[in-house]
């Protein structure tokens, strides 16, 4: 996207929840989880917060039109357990998303392989033969005036996943800059929310269930 313009909000990040070894936040749409390319992309949530918590250390990363639950470790211990919980899909990871048209089915499952669209980077899309496996569980929540409610359970954590899949079934998320066209895209900001995150804590394995409000 040669006109992209990098305008990140002003809003102070949330803290859902801090302890000794986390730091779970509320991610605003528009805002990068680590800096991009060029100083006029140095802005971004870790960097936010690493005034309050110079020790902070990266984990995963939401898309930077995608708001919602973000967890950080605050010690090697925690970043190592965590990752590898990510690794091994032992989270689980809900989104809330608003797409075109009326979804039929009340529930269903994609498996649709991913790959870079090289010549229009940043996009991906579905390829059989070079992508590589993924997979997201949806439900139908309720229909809208134009278009359905979903919650999103991806299986996998490709990147753009739940955009291109939603895409894929002829259903994409509402305000999408990269995937959506005509009507669908003219919305305010891209309508996919991470609601909710569940994992096992570092310090003992005890299971932790973290949501942040959909804003929409």
């Amino acid at each position: 996207m040669t006109d992209f313009i990098y305008a990140p909000p002003d809003a102070t990040p949330v803290i859902l929840h801090e302890d000794h070894e986390l730091i779970f936040v509320d991610k605003p749409a528009g805002l990068l989880s680590v800096p991009g390319k060029g100083a006029h992309m140095a802005d971004c949530l870790i960097a936010r917060l690493r005034g309050a918590f110079p020790e902070i250390l990266l984990v995963h990363r939401l898309d930077l039109d995608t708001s919602g639950v973000m967890v950080f470790a605050r010690t090697p211990h925690a970043q190592r357990h965590l990752g590898l919980q990510f690794e091994k899909r032992q989270t689980r990871k809900t989104y809330i998303a608003r797409v075109a048209g009326q979804v039929q089915a009340r529930s269903g499952h994609v498996d649709l392989p991913l790959t870079v669209d090289w010549p229009n980077r940043p996009r991906q899309m579905v390829c059989h033969d070079t992508g590589r496996s993924a997979q997201t569980d949806w439900a139908l929540m309720r229909h809208e005036d134009t278009g359905s409610r979903l919650r999103l359970m991806p299986v996998t954590g490709r990147s753009h996943q739940l955009r291109v899949h939603m895409l894929a079934i002829g259903h994409p998320i509402l305000g999408d800059p990269l995937y959506a066209s005509g009507a669908a895209r003219a919305y305010p900001r891209l309508m996919l929310h991470a609601k909710e995150l569940r994992l096992r804590h570092p310090d003992g394995g005890r299971g932790v269930t973290i949501s942040a409000p959909v804003p929409f």
